[in-house]
């Protein structure tokens, strides 16, 4: 398969045309891939649009290619979101590379009561940064053609405010409800929202809150998995559900 590189702003690019690897992607491209001229690659704007090219020039500060095929990928109709709970260590990280390597659309960080991790001043900029980078760097790992969203870290009153007009689903392993069972149709305009709680679970008083607002309780099935798991676990779960799979 054809190695796969990250252009914003290339969208009004037509065929025949030339698309310019610059600075961090310029050297990932030449130094760490080590493309050469005349290799077939695929470029993105991270929007849907999507390239096939072939590389004309190569040096480290600066990649070529030559688009000879342009196609364009609709966004989903239903957004599948991943509301990942701070978790310590690199926990919460790893649950948002695996997450964006299976399809989520969005990602958010969540300052859950019983985080261990605490987002708050230069820490949240330099946080959500980071989980950006990471969800670029698995989109094109994954070939995706849309890099999924960072939101902005939420707190529990903003994760309930933003269940209306979406549908949360609060992983719980005390719940009733397998998350097989849950039934999502691709044709829904109903957006998902995932909720992951981090390593000492989700306090009874954020279930109360969820459960307030409208959000149903699941479970993956009779063992507890990490909050580094569970997310990517549910992400593939729903996108069979959503015929994404």
């Amino acid at each position: 398969m054809a190695l796969h590189f990250l252009v914003e702003g290339c969208s009004g690019v037509a065929v025949g045309d030339i698309v310019s690897l610059t600075g961090a992607e310029a050297k990932h491209a030449a130094v760490v891939r080590r493309v050469r001229v005349g290799e077939a690659v695929t470029v993105g704007d991270g929007r849907g649009v999507w390239f096939e090219g072939e590389v004309s020039d190569a040096s480290p500060s600066r990649v070529e290619v030559t688009i000879t095929a342009r196609s364009a990928v609709d966004a989903p109709v239903v957004r599948l979101t991943l509301v990942q709970a701070l978790a310590k260590g690199d926990r919460d990280e790893l649950a948002v590379q695996a997450a964006c390597e299976l399809g989520v659309d969005e990602v958010v960080p969540w300052q859950a009561s019983r985080s261990v991790s605490r987002w708050e001043g230069p820490k949240a900029v330099k946080g959500r940064d980071r989980w950006a980078t990471i969800v670029r760097e698995a989109a094109k790992q994954a070939h995706r053609p849309w890099v999924p969203e960072v939101s902005e870290p939420v707190t529990t009153a903003q994760l309930v405010a933003r269940a209306e007009g979406a549908r949360m689903l609060v992983l719980d392993p005390t719940a009733s409800l397998r998350l097989s069972e849950v039934t999502a149709e691709p044709g829904d305009a109903v957006d998902l929202l995932l909720v992951v709680g981090p390593e000492g679970g989700i306090s009874p008083e954020e279930l109360e809150k969820f459960d307030a607002a409208g959000a149903e309780r699941v479970r993956l099935g009779d063992t507890v998995l990490r909050t580094s798991t569970a997310g990517p676990a549910a992400i593939a779960v729903l996108s069979v559900a959503l015929g994404r799979w």
